[in-house]
């Protein structure tokens, strides 16, 4: 049989689908990567089994993305796929001996992640008009919990009407692996999405399960999201990425330099490690610079 067989990987992908429960945007590109290294190998090779599999061959496919100027940051997403595919393998006792043993992945160069100033956030709400119909209202709630809770897309899409708490004030969001957090948000906000659940009922047939829907009343998908963000976003910031996510980066960003506790910026994004989160202490110290700078005689 054939190592490029759906056979080979399709517990593994199901592996990750019902008990890691990864989201299918995750585990596509897993699935992706493990097609294109076990067609190399099989083309390369001529391999029928996943025990001819030795680290070599896996560092001679690893070369070739070098050679096509893939990204490092690129290339280790597809090492990490690899480690994980053979640790499963390893656990089913399928095989010995992962060949990911001595493969380490390529050292990158941090990247801070971009933010939108709080100046331009404040245009945004205070200044910039939007329309006074059902895609204008939607349009403002969007950006609105974007920023003041630092959800991710998906969580946004994906939130309910009844994660809504208005007696405590808050938001509950379901993010990775289902993992259940309460996020904290302000009276205005809770007013503004009370507003709007009260408006969806003109909508003929609107769907009440899900808090945000589009004009015909159903559920929003990732690209009406990312197309509202970017729009709007591109009339407040020059900043090159315009996506949900810098919102989200924006959000810890504005909490951190503002003199909030690492710890619970982590508990507020969901992030399961410190280390994910740390990466903005980074800005935040780009700011102290920044002051330092202007205000210190010496500087």
């Amino acid at each position: 049989m054939p190592i490029t067989h759906l056979q080979q990987t399709k517990p593994f992908l199901n592996y990750l689908q019902f008990q890691k429960r990864y989201s299918q945007h995750t585990i596509i590109s897993y699935q992706n990567d493990l097609t294109d290294f076990l067609n190399f190998i099989e083309i390369q090779y001529g391999l029928s089994s996943l025990t001819e599999i030795k680290t070599i061959f896996v560092r001679s496919w690893l070369a070739g993305l070098k050679e096509k100027k893939m990204e490092s940051r690129s290339i280790n997403r597809k090492i990490s796929t690899l480690k994980s595919f053979f640790k499963y393998q390893l656990k089913e006792g399928l095989l010995l001996v992962s060949p990911m043993v001595t493969i380490t992945s390529a050292k990158i160069k941090k990247r801070l992640p971009q933010f939108v100033a709080e100046k331009d956030m404040e245009a945004l709400f205070n200044h910039v008009e939007f329309t006074d119909d059902w895609d204008g209202k939607t349009n403002t709630l969007i950006l609105e919990l974007l920023y003041s809770t630092g959800m991710r897309k998906a969580e946004l899409i994906s939130l309910k009407e009844e994660h809504i708490d208005s007696s405590r004030v808050a938001i509950k969001v379901l993010g990775k692996g289902n993992k259940e957090r309460i996020l904290p948000v302000s009276n205005k906000l809770i007013q503004s999405i009370q507003q709007y659940i009260s408006n969806k009922q003109a909508i003929k047939d609107v769907d009440k399960t899900y808090l945000l829907v589009n004009a015909k009343g159903r559920q929003l998908y990732p690209k009406y999201v990312y197309n509202v963000v970017n729009k709007y976003l591109a009339t407040v910031t020059t900043i090159d990425k315009k996506s949900p996510h810098v919102l989200r980066h924006t959000f810890a960003t504005h909490l951190m330099n503002n003199g909030a506790d690492i710890n619970a910026v982590k508990e507020l994004l969901g992030h399961s490690s410190l280390a994910a989160t740390q990466v903005y202490t980074h800005n935040t110290i780009e700011k102290l610079k920044e002051v330092y700078n202007k205000a210190h005689p010496k500087a």
